[in-house]
């Protein structure tokens, strides 16, 4: 494992494996890399890439500087983590987002310009269609308040709910030893949701993207969880979609490492 220091001072756990072009893996929401798809999706590319993982801050080995000073404003800081892997991953870089992270991607991708991250990949950012707006709404509500006092527990609960854990999957998931782990995590739930704006597919950002993004979705996800993916590929100048044929939200990275390697590799 390595280190870095964010400009403001957070410390970011991260490792590269493999060798080749550089490619960058971003997590979404309570995930890092010893919890969630990432490891495996960054083996399978191994062989062909320089492929660095991390912990977002707040997660796994990362520490997490937002709160000390009250910024308001978290998607700023991960970018800038994300602009010092960049860096430290030799200036530029090519990258994957997975579902909230996806939309951490697309902010960044926005932020750095083409000359740092010169093509992204985003596995079903969450972006909803208009009648879900309300509950989107309503859940950032929520979950701003729980997280406000204190009920951190809560707020984990409330998101599981949101993403279809049925309850009886809940009380197992409390019963868990690695339950308090997840417990920790709650803070970082409003990072993932302030990168997803108000959930809408942002359509403006997008378009300002003009390196090659490819739209990433499972074959046999529902379609509400293909719609910021088509959604976004279809706005950016450079933008394809791409289904990933059986495969759901919790993407197998046998099946997703076909497609990012064609197309980290493709010709523009």
């Amino acid at each position: 494992m390595s280190t870095l220091t964010s400009p403001d001072g957070t410390t970011l756990a991260y490792e590269t494996i493999g060798s080749g072009p550089a490619v960058i893996l971003v997590d979404g929401a309570l995930c890092f890399r010893d919890a969630g798809p990432m490891r495996p999706i960054a083996e399978a590319l191994a062989p062909h890439f320089s492929v660095t993982l991390y912990d977002r801050r707040g997660r796994g080995a990362s520490t997490d500087e937002t709160a000390i000073d009250g910024e308001i404003d978290p998607v700023a800081r991960e970018i800038e983590d994300l602009d010092a892997l960049v860096e430290a991953a030799g200036g530029s870089a090519v990258a994957l987002g997975i579902s909230s992270g996806a939309a951490l991607l697309l902010r960044t991708a926005d932020r750095l310009g083409p000359d740092r991250l010169t093509r992204i990949a985003l596995y079903e950012p969450p972006y909803m269609p208009e009648p879900a707006i309300p509950a989107a709404a309503q859940y950032t509500a929520e979950l701003t308040a729980l997280l406000a006092e204190g009920r951190r527990e809560d707020a984990v609960d409330l998101f599981l709910a949101r993403v279809g854990v049925p309850e009886a999957g809940l009380k197992g998931m409390h019963r868990s030893p690695t339950w308090p782990a997840t417990v920790a995590l709650a803070p970082t739930l409003a990072y993932d949701d302030a990168a997803l704006g108000d959930s809408r597919v942002p359509v403006g950002l997008a378009e300002r993207i003009r390196i090659p993004l490819l739209g990433l979705a499972g074959g046999a996800t529902p379609p509400f969880l293909r719609h910021g993916a088509e959604g976004v590929a279809a706005a950016a100048p450079a933008g394809r979609f791409e289904l990933v044929e059986g495969q759901t939200h919790d993407i197998a990275a046998a099946a997703l490492e076909p497609h990012l390697r064609a197309f980290f590799t493709a010709e523009v």
